[in-house]
């Protein structure tokens, strides 16, 4: 006999055996067993339709609880916890998000979309946003946002974009400009035209790493080998805007910005929440604040952050969505890796995504 990370005591043969029925997604399984991805942190019911790990990166549980204690978390796709399988509201939440996509420029009501999912408005509300990780509201705005930019980038003037992306009022859009473009919408149809950003470059336990903010917060945290390599990077993405060096002595605000990150580097700051001023599409912004919401030390799959997203099939996208991803830490898509357990692509190096999933482990492990 042999023993699993959890202490779960298992035979070979009886191992083989489990790992079969994984292979096959055999449902007679489950609620017998649960097969934990040591590389992921996820463990899943052995019938879970998503790509089997490579089996040297799996470990079997008899409870969740003991795949917990593990420090592994439960599927958002097969929900290994839920005696009836994935909420069984997905599909229908599914639906409506569709319908949202397809029709963010006409007037959508709480009230409406809920008797088209068939739930009451509070249930619909509740559930809308256990599935998908916003609320129905947020997730009308990004959607009518992201139609908006589009209209934006067409030189059609702000008026005729604001009310065809269906914003009700002017002053409606420029509101959730504020929140989501982190600009004025002239602004981001000229590319960043009259923004003034200043930058500040620091060394750090992951290399020389570049701060660029405006008045409204941070658009801009890279890592490279030179100033010069970041200053590169930083006018690469916003060519337009005003770029200059932060004046010194630093501000208040910079300071308890690098105090902060400093102190997540050294895993003394789990959660690190600071002000952000960026330009993304809607589907961007969705994957970006799913990422804020995976827990220090653990990491998901591309394919389980589409899951979460309610869209299955996005996973590519999902993976450019962390491409694009100018704020690093803050955004943290080095939790993000591939099905197989590797790690996947880093636009700043894979020794510094390994370095940065080892050191959450670390302090994960050890303070629990």
């Amino acid at each position: 006999m042999k023993r699993t990370q959890a202490g779960e005591a298992t035979g070979l043969f009886q191992e083989e055996l489990l790992w079969k029925a994984v292979r096959d997604r055999d449902r007679s399984w489950d609620g017998k067993f649960y097969v934990g991805v040591m590389t992921t942190g996820i463990y899943c019911r052995p019938s879970c339709p998503s790509r089997p790990a490579l089996r040297r990166n799996v470990r079997f549980f008899s409870t969740p609880e003991a795949a917990e204690r593990a420090g592994l978390r439960a599927c958002l796709r097969c929900h290994p916890k839920t005696a009836g399988g994935p909420h069984p509201d997905t599909e229908r939440i599914r639906d409506v998000c569709d319908y949202v996509r397809r029709n963010a420029a006409e007037p959508l009501s709480l009230a409406g979309l809920a008797e088209r999912a068939g739930l009451s408005p509070f249930h619909f509300h509740r559930t809308f946003k256990a599935i998908v990780g916003v609320t129905p509201k947020q997730f009308l705005d990004a959607c009518r946002v992201g139609a908006w930019k589009g209209q934006l980038r067409t030189n059609r003037s702000v008026t005729d974009a604001s009310f065809e992306a269906g914003f009700s009022s002017l002053s409606r859009a420029y509101e959730r400009a504020d929140t989501r473009l982190g600009m004025t919408p002239a602004q981001y149809r000229r590319g960043g035209e009259g923004l003034t950003i200043s930058y500040a470059a620091v060394d750090g336990p992951l290399g020389r790493m570049m701060i660029g903010a405006t008045d409204r917060g941070l658009c801009f945290l890279q890592f490279a080998e030179r100033d010069e390599e970041l200053l590169a990077m930083l006018r690469a993405e916003y060519p337009a805007a005003r770029i200059e060096p932060m004046p010194e002595p630093f501000s208040h605000d910079f300071d308890q910005w690098m105090e902060a990150l400093r102190e997540h580097l050294a895993g003394q700051r789990r959660v690190l929440e600071l002000p952000l001023d960026l330009r993304a599409t809607a589907f961007q912004m969705q994957v970006w604040r799913y990422l804020q919401g995976i827990p220090y030390g653990a990491v998901q799959s591309y394919r389980e952050v589409a899951e979460g997203l309610g869209r299955p099939k996005a996973a590519r996208a999902v993976a450019r969505a962390c491409a694009c991803n100018r704020v690093a830490l803050v955004i943290p898509c080095h939790r993000v890796i591939r099905g197989t357990g590797e790690l996947g692509g880093y636009r700043w190096g894979l020794d510094r995504k390994r370095a940065l999933i080892d050191r959450e482990r670390s302090v994960a492990s050890r303070k629990g």
